[in-house]
């Protein structure tokens, strides 16, 4: 009896029991199917993410007075600061427009230095009878905002100097703006006033589509000079300052004088730390991207628990067949049959079920973790790496399972099997 006759009187067996067969593979494609699908729509929001965070490309940095996300215990820190001599005029600072300015102006390492400022949220916008939904974001800033903000206008004109210098009430509509207030042709845009909170602002150009995600709409803004922004009130207490270095291999160097003039800037002393931070384009992004690994993680958990009870269920099911084929078990070994044909056919016959369960699984799981995928339009995913995880995780699970179940059959007696009713 040779290795491809016990698989075929295998796979002849797990056909020919679908009902048992049907109910094993069900368990184990779900097991999969959690572990993949979780996966896979992690997968999609870590591409969102980068693509929503990381708006200034690699070689850009802000500058702000603290950190605009924070999580975990920050204990250790303070009680590393409580040890530093600080002034307390300096301490939770932050920072002023005439400090943003003297850092445009002294900062010399080549690149393109921005100042900005957040308005207020939750905006609507109006143009003659039709209006947007009330969630447009508003942001100031300057002549370079939007080459270091990753922006690009598609039609019209950016900022010159007097807008900046003057705070006139011109503005630039985002994609989403433009295409709520006056369709597919943004051209028709230029130069119309639009009202904001009652405030009419002239049209001076409109941006070209960054591709907005579900997490972050850079196309459903407004921006303004934030000469202009600091005069409606309801601001940001702080400004912030944009640095696109010139070249992604000089970032180091970048950030090193950025830190140096702008510690000048704020009139700190050797000795005392830095109260402002400085962060790197997709250091936010990590951040959320380390967070969604701990998700990760627990699915990781639920797949193996979940693959845990499949791989017992699997072999009561193979020790049930064992003594529902003990005759056919006595019969090949009556006929020459070996103890490793027998071993053969039911490991061949475990591994096939949990084979067929990882591929259904496999198929579910990214056909569901893609609907995030479709949601928050990042293109379709698979997490190869997690999938071939998947088959190798229960390629082990169906030879464990069905181990004990082989050996024992194959321990039968020939004589005592033939008999066995």
């Amino acid at each position: 009896m040779t290795m491809s006759d016990s698989f075929s009187l295998a796979f002849r067996t797990v056909r020919s029991n679908k009902l048992r067969t049907g109910i094993t593979v069900a368990i184990i494609a779900f097991g999969i199917m959690a572990l993949i699908g979780i996966i896979t729509a992690i997968e999609a929001m870590n591409g969102s993410l980068r693509d929503s965070f990381s708006t200034m490309g690699a070689n850009g940095f802000s500058i702000a007075y603290k950190e605009r996300f924070r999580f975990g215990n920050d204990n250790q820190t303070e009680k590393v600061d409580k040890t530093k001599k600080q002034k307390k005029s300096n301490l939770d600072k932050p920072i002023q427009l005439t400090e943003a300015e003297m850092f445009k102006s002294a900062y010399q390492y080549p690149g393109i230095v921005s100042i900005a400022l957040n308005g207020p949220g939750g905006n609507e916008i109006h143009y003659e009878t039709k209006k947007t939904n009330p969630n447009v974001n508003i942001r100031g800033g300057d002549e370079n905002y939007l080459q270091v903000n990753g922006f690009t206008v598609e039609a019209g004109r950016n900022f010159n100097l007097l807008d900046v210098q003057t705070g006139r009430n011109v503005c630039l509509l985002g994609s989403d703006v433009a295409l709520k207030l006056f369709g597919e042709n943004k051209d028709r845009a230029v130069d119309k006033m639009v009202r904001v909170g009652g405030i009419p602002y002239r049209v001076i150009g409109v941006l070209k589509s960054k591709g907005s995600s579900a997490l972050l709409r850079a196309d459903n803004v407004i921006i303004a000079t934030y000469n202009n922004v600091r005069r409606i009130g309801n601001t940001s207490p702080s400004f912030t300052i944009g640095v696109l270095s010139d070249d992604v291999r000089r970032i180091d160097g970048a950030v090193s004088e950025a830190t140096a003039v702008f510690r000048a800037v704020r009139k700190l002393v050797p000795r005392e730390e830095d109260n402002f931070v400085i962060e790197k384009s997709d250091k936010l992004a990590e951040t959320f991207i380390g967070l969604l690994g701990s998700i990760a993680g627990a699915a990781g958990a639920i797949g193996l628990i979940t693959l845990i009870g499949a791989a017992i269920g699997l072999m009561n099911i193979m020790l049930v067949a064992v003594n529902e084929r003990t005759k056919e078990v006595g019969l090949i070994k009556a006929i020459g049959g070996k103890k490793k044909n027998i071993r053969q056919q039911f490991l061949f016959e475990s591994t096939i079920i949990s084979l067929l369960g990882a591929a259904f699984g496999i198929i579910l799981g990214v056909l569901v973790g893609n609907l995030f995928s479709l949601f928050l339009n990042t293109g379709f995913v698979v997490p190869w790496m997690w999938v071939i995880t998947g088959i190798v995780i229960c390629s082990a699970v169906g030879l464990l399972a069905g181990l004990w179940p082989a050996i024992k059959a194959s321990r039968l007696n020939p004589i005592v099997a033939l008999r066995y009713e």
